[in-house]
Parts: C-alpha cells; sequence; structure tokens
C-alpha cells in the first residue's frame, strides 16, 4: 500500500511581477544571509578558544539564528514556502537505514 504524500501551504501572498525587487525578494535575501550568518557563526563557536568571546559570539549566534527562524516563518505564512510531509513508511526505511551508523558511532 502506497501513501501519498502530503503538501502544506498557505496561500501565497501575490508580490509584483516586475524588474525591481519585491518584498518576497527581500525577504528571501534576507533569509539566505542569515543563514549564512549563523553557519558562520556555528563555525566561530566551534573554534572560539576565549570564553567571554565565546559568549559574545553565542548571543549574535542565538539572535541571528531567531532572526532566520522568523523569516522563514513569514515566509510559510505568506506561502512562498511549502512543505511536504513524508509518508510514516518512508521515514522508518530512512531509520532503519541509519541506525547502523549511529551504532558504530556509539
Amino acid at each position: 500500500m502506497q501513501q501519498q504524500t502530503q503538501t502544506i501551504q498557505n496561500p501565497k501572498t501575490e508580490v509584483p511581477n516586475t524588474p525591481g525587487l519585491n518584498e518576497r525578494d527581500y525577504c528571501d535575501m534576507m533569509l539566505n544571509t542569515c543563514k549564512k550568518l549563523v553557519h558562520a557563526y556555528a563555525i566561530a563557536l566551534c573554534e572560539c578558544s576565549n570564553d567571554t568571546y565565546y559568549n559574545f559570539l553565542f548571543k549574535i549566534f542565538k539572535e541571528t539564528s531567531e532572526a532566520q527562524r522568523r523569516l522563514y516563518n513569514l515566509m510559510f505564512r505568506k506561502g512562498w514556502y511549502t512543505i511536504t510531509a513524508e509518508p510514516s513508511q518512508k521515514i522508518t526505511q530512512t531509520v532503519q537505514k541509519e541506525m547502523p551508523k549511529k551504532q558504530q558511532l556509539q
């Protein structure tokens, strides 16, 4: 028995289709910038040897990560992102496939 995938999406907020930048373009650029910053801060945190500097970076990392999540949620609410729910059978298969790798690490 094959399960169907379910798409979760809000109604799409239309934006002008013009050569200029629109709200979605700006949100997309900000979201991508936040993602890159979060990644860079994560690397910096792993490399940081000074506790004071680590705590300073961690605060910025957390704020940037939260901003990234808020932007994603905004874009999802506006219908600019969709989520596809995977069938539980596929999730179970993936977990079973990855379990030996986890056990090797223990």
